[in-house]
């Protein structure tokens, strides 16, 4: 199993909107596990995801979520 934490930067006001989309792009994938907050703080949503494999993880963070209208900017930490 492959774990991440990806911390997101959104434009203002937009948080909802982009942790709603995140969550319409992974409810249907029964192949991970996935928990999504807003928070503050330097990053405005934290995102906790859980794939099979680490190719896996990436293809969901850098063509799933990454594309995502509005998030300005993103830092994904592996778990080790």
């Amino acid at each position: 199993m492959s774990t991440a934490y990806f911390l997101m930067n959104v434009r203002l006001n937009h948080e909802i909107e982009v942790i709603q989309e995140i969550k319409k792009t992974l409810e249907n994938n029964i192949m991970l596990d996935y928990e999504i907050q807003g928070i503050h703080g330097v990053y405005d949503i934290i995102l906790k995801i859980t794939t099979k494999n680490d190719d896996e993880l990436k293809h969901i963070l850098l063509q799933k979520i990454k594309p995502i209208n509005h998030i300005q900017y993103a830092m994904t930490m592996m778990v080790i």
